[in-house]
């Protein structure tokens, strides 16, 4: 499997980069796996590694790079508050148009497209659903309240920790309402269940979340 930069433009002029995994062959399509607060940092890029082994071609754009280019964060206080910082600068709006135009660069491959995102990330794959049509997967998506009236035009796929202390039962219930048509999955696990960094990691969830995920992203990216 080989790894390597992609760099792209987005609609409004900026020029960014999107860490890219190659399958060991031809792709089923592209996966573009959108970041935690933390940047594209070693637990995402071993996410796009993942996709890549199971044939997509995994694109990680780097979204911090509008803001605070390079940055790659761990999961300490400081790290949570750093990155709280800098996607409070960055916007869910930018980070859309750099999704926006990796997955246009991977239509002009000839590749179907599918969002995978994780908290942060989740809600703007939540929103690549929404605003970009794209099919999506939100892990864990911790800002997503304030999105309830926007509609899929995607399929759309949610997981969600039971003992995650940032998103309790009540959003969880209030999402499955607003996307009723969404596939939702509940684990018995914390926030950041599908990160071996993260203290709340639970092998046994990551494990089925992602074989879940994988499930949907053949079914909806017109892969396998």
């Amino acid at each position: 499997m080989n790894a390597s930069d992609l760099v792209f433009e987005a609609i409004d002029g900026h020029c960014g980069g999107a860490w890219m995994a190659q399958p060991p062959s031809e792709p089923r399509a592209a996966v573009i796996v959108v970041q935690e607060i933390f940047g594209v940092n070693p637990h995402i890029r071993a996410v796009t590694r993942g996709f890549a082994a199971a044939g997509y071609l995994g694109l990680a754009p780097r979204l911090f790079d509008r803001v605070a280019a390079g940055t790659e964060l761990g999961y300490d206080e400081a790290a949570v508050s750093r990155g709280r910082e800098l996607v409070a600068q960055l916007g869910l709006d930018a980070a859309l148009r750099d999704i926006a135009a990796v997955a246009q660069w991977a239509r002009n491959q000839g590749l179907g497209v599918g969002v995978v995102g994780f908290c942060w990330g989740g809600t703007a794959a939540l929103l690549a659903a929404t605003r970009l049509g794209l099919p999506a997967v939100a892990y864990y998506g911790g800002r997503s309240m304030g999105f309830l009236h926007e509609r899929p035009q995607a399929p759309l796929m949610l997981h969600f920790g039971q003992r995650d202390a940032l998103i309790p039962a009540e959003h969880v219930a209030r999402q499955r309402l607003a996307f009723a048509n969404a596939e939702v999955h509940e684990y018995a696990a914390g926030h950041g269940f599908n990160c071996s960094e993260r203290a709340d990691f639970d092998p046994e969830s990551a494990t089925l979340a992602n074989s879940r995920t994988l499930d949907f992203l053949a079914r909806h990216t017109h892969g396998g």
